[in-house]
């Protein structure tokens, strides 16, 4: 039997989420996020599980045919970094990845320390296409 995925859009309050991160700038930074993010989808921001702000959703099918629901961009102030959820994955951001400098990725992982020093033109054209 198929457990649901923990990752669900919850009914909690983004604004309260944000406002509770201890570190004064991670918080600033998620809040410069978040609002690139609602520009760029045109979606108010949901929180998906615990720590995951999510903006827009699509369905994916699993790979056993299960279809479920993300969000399109999301982000997260984790412990070390400020992560950052891109769905389509980096492969076509090649020259705005550049611009930022050096960051490290996953498949669909962006992370970064800080926000101060990166080219934010680069990171809001990533989070708008």
């Amino acid at each position: 039997m198929a457990t649901e995925p923990k990752t669900r859009p919850t009914k909690e309050s983004v604004a309260a989420f944000l406002a509770a991160i201890p570190d004064e700038r991670r918080r600033r930074d998620c809040k410069v996020v978040a609002k690139m993010m609602e520009k760029a989808t045109g979606a108010r921001g949901v929180m998906w599980g615990a720590s995951i702000v999510g903006y827009g959703a699509y369905q994916v099918a699993g790979s056993g045919g299960r279809v479920t629901e993300w969000p399109v961009v999301a982000f997260s102030p984790r412990k070390t970094d400020l992560t950052l959820y891109i769905m389509p994955g980096f492969e076509r951001f090649a020259d705005l990845l550049a611009r930022l400098g050096k960051p490290r990725t996953g498949r669909s992982c962006l992370y970064l320390r800080r926000l101060e020093g990166l080219d934010l033109a680069a990171l809001e054209e990533i989070v708008a296409r």
